[in-house]
């Protein structure tokens, strides 16, 4: 069952001063300042979430400490181990034994987040994963991500895998202040290997005026997830958006955060000073559950979807069949305009004007 509710005390107030409502279908969200946390719309930020793929922004800040303490530098080079090379996409596919730099595999697992990458840095890292996901959550608890718990490096499946939009903030205000010498890594919107160009799934890169990161998730139960970040007038604003059903309404849903954000930032100072560490604890949380049977994708409903497609089919050739019916009907009228009203034999061997035969 899809357990989906209205904004919080704090949203909601806010959308009554400033005019701003929530999609009535909508998952976690959070958006606030990136300099000072301040909070300026958060909606069920405690729910528990699958976090998908913005487990690599976890995964990057602890690459980024690695290289900061010198246990690695970007230019050593990794192995892709039997376990790196068994997970699934998206990855970088290349085969065992194989090595690349640091440097590379941390670009693969930002902009094309590449689970390979994910577990050829971890193992780096930590000697194996097992032993990565102990520092990666006592690091989570460090930055006071006390809701949050990690099994992996990338993301993949995995009940005990979750978040919540407030550890995300959390973790998302600690890598832009902690490491921003790596800032330009999340704004990549490709990548080269070898002959291959990679790119970002984060659509907002290449369409919302002044975005300049952060990382995408999705899996089935999680649906489509995304920490954007956009700086406009030397303000930087981070949007963090969990559950949407298409990859399409994640961007727009963080879109209209953004742009929420920037059109009315001076309104929000003045009625509140909350941030992402004092604002109250959401009502109503319950455990985390799956919405994979709302989420358009064909990995997650097959039956649904192919349904749907039919659909589509069906409609397109009622269109075209309504399209073809119209055009006797139409090259009549236009004969009717150009020809005699009553054609001779010739005539009508010739055929009709050269006008007519270009709108069948």
């Amino acid at each position: 069952m899809l357990a989906r509710k209205t904004a919080p005390a704090l949203g909601t107030i806010l959308s009554l001063i400033l005019g701003w409502s929530s999609p009535a279908l909508s998952g976690p969200a959070l958006l606030f300042d990136a300099a000072n946390g301040r909070v300026l719309y958060a909606e069920e930020q405690d729910q528990p979430w699958h976090p998908a793929s913005l487990t690599k922004i976890m995964t990057a800040y602890m690459v980024f400490e690695a290289l900061k303490t010198n246990k690695i530098t970007l230019e050593q080079k990794i192995p892709v181990s039997a376990n790196a090379h068994a997970q699934p996409p998206s990855k970088l596919g290349l085969p065992v034994g194989a090595e690349i730099t640091v440097n590379l595999a941390l670009k693969a697992l930002i902009i094309k987040s590449a689970n390979d990458a994910a577990v050829m840095l971890a193992e780096a890292i930590g000697g194996t994963e097992e032993a990565f996901m102990l520092r990666m959550n006592a690091t989570a608890r460090q930055l006071g991500m006390t809701q949050s718990r990690f099994v992996n490096p990338h993301g993949l499946p995995a009940p005990e895998q979750v978040t919540t939009a407030r550890d995300l903030s959390k973790l998302t205000q600690a890598v832009i202040r902690d490491f921003p010498e790596y800032g330009p890594l999340w704004a990549m919107a490709d990548m080269q290997v070898g002959r291959r160009r990679l790119r970002t799934h984060n659509g907002l890169l290449r369409t919302y005026d002044g975005a300049d990161g952060f990382k995408t998730g999705f899996i089935c139960d999680a649906g489509f997830n995304v920490v954007a970040t956009a700086t406009r007038d030397n303000r930087r604003l981070v949007a963090v958006v969990l559950g949407e059903f298409t990859s399409r309404d994640r961007s727009l849903r963080a879109a209209s955060l953004l742009e929420h954000g920037f059109k009315n930032y001076g309104w929000k100072e003045l009625f509140s000073t909350t941030t992402v560490d004092s604002l109250p604890v959401s009502a109503d949380v319950t455990a985390v559950h799956s919405i994979r049977q709302h989420v358009a994708s064909w990995a997650c409903n097959p039956r649904r979807n192919a349904s749907a497609s039919r659909a589509k089919q069906k409609r397109l050739r009622a269109r075209a069949t309504a399209k073809t019916k119209t055009k006797p009907a139409a090259n009549a009228k236009s004969s009717a305009a150009t020809t005699p009203a009553t054609p001779s034999p010739a005539q009508s061997a010739a055929g009709r004007p050269a006008s007519v035969a270009k709108t069948e």
